[in-house]
């Protein structure tokens, strides 16, 4: 599947703004199952210079000075993905979870996808018992460590409500997850809180969904917006496996990564710094629109 993919960020600002620098997330990598054919940054007003390169994570990372005054400031990223993952492996047969804490606690690598490098708290997702505590129940003695997450990941769809008015950006996790609302990356905050306290490498991915999944007729939870669900390593010899909270769904062909990192702060679309004064509101669109080969 070929997937066309429109982004635009749109800033308006209360007063004139002199100069802005900006650190861009938002063009997408190749990775497995996954191989970018085009994609083009459309700024307004125009930068005086631009950079792009990649990050620690290996995500396409684009600087940019503006220096032209400016009021309203337009950033469109579009990009045309062909994704073609494999399927994912059998849950049960995949290695006791106790089994895959003991690898990634053993490793010495910290090279960007090591286990290692996600085991621990981060900005977004701090130690937080009660996420542990409720992904405990689903990990019992010797059970395969993507069976138990998957159901863990089912029973978050089942008791979280999906609300994008509940929350914002800089909710702490431990507010969404006692309110048992909130949107993907609440969900996928959560989630991996719960992982990591059970000392399973857990990663945050950001990305995009198509809005009707292949083979059903039920919108998808996060379509038409960017999305965010988990990574989680199941062993050396099963890797990283995309797990999706919000839709209860393992990530397959509807899911588009973006940028894999920590936590949300390590992979924010946009983040930078602006010399001027007042309010700035924030205007966000996204279309994903499939395409055959």
């Amino acid at each position: 599947m070929i997937y066309d993919i429109r982004h635009v960020t749109i800033y308006e600002y209360g007063s004139r703004v002199t100069l802005s620098y900006c650190a861009l997330r938002l063009l997408p990598r190749d990775g497995p199952g996954q191989k970018v054919l085009a994609s083009n940054l459309h700024i307004d007003p125009a930068p005086k210079e631009i950079d792009e390169r990649a990050c620690f994570f290996g995500n396409r990372l684009t600087s940019m000075t503006i220096e032209t005054p400016h009021r309203r400031l337009t950033v469109e990223a579009s990009s045309s993905v062909e994704v073609e993952r494999l399927a994912p492996p059998d849950a049960a047969a995949t290695r006791p979870w106790e089994e895959v804490r003991e690898t990634a606690y053993e490793s010495q690598s910290l090279a960007r996808q090591s286990p290692a490098l996600f085991l621990h708290p981060s900005r977004y997702v701090p130690r937080f018992p009660p996420a542990r505590e409720y992904a405990r129940a689903f990990f019992a003695p010797g059970r395969p460590v993507l069976e138990a997450a998957s159901d863990l990941m089912r029973h978050m769809r089942g008791d979280f409500v999906y609300d994008p008015t509940s929350t914002v950006v800089s909710t702490p996790l431990s507010q969404a997850f006692e309110q048992r609302s909130g949107v993907c990356q609440d969900f996928a905050h959560i989630m991996i809180a719960g992982l990591r306290g059970l000392g399973l490498p857990a990663a945050y991915v950001s990305g995009y969904i198509r809005t009707v999944p292949l083979g059903s007729a039920a919108d998808l939870q996060g379509a038409d917006a960017m999305h965010a669900w988990v990574s989680l390593w199941c062993g050396a010899d099963t890797g990283w496996i995309g797990l999706d909270p919000t839709n209860a769904l393992l990530v397959g062909n509807d899911h588009i990564v973006l940028a894999e990192g920590r936590d949300y702060a390590d992979i924010s679309p946009v983040a930078g710094i602006i010399s001027g004064a007042g309010e700035q509101d924030i205007e966000v669109k996204v279309d994903v629109v499939p395409r055959q080969r």
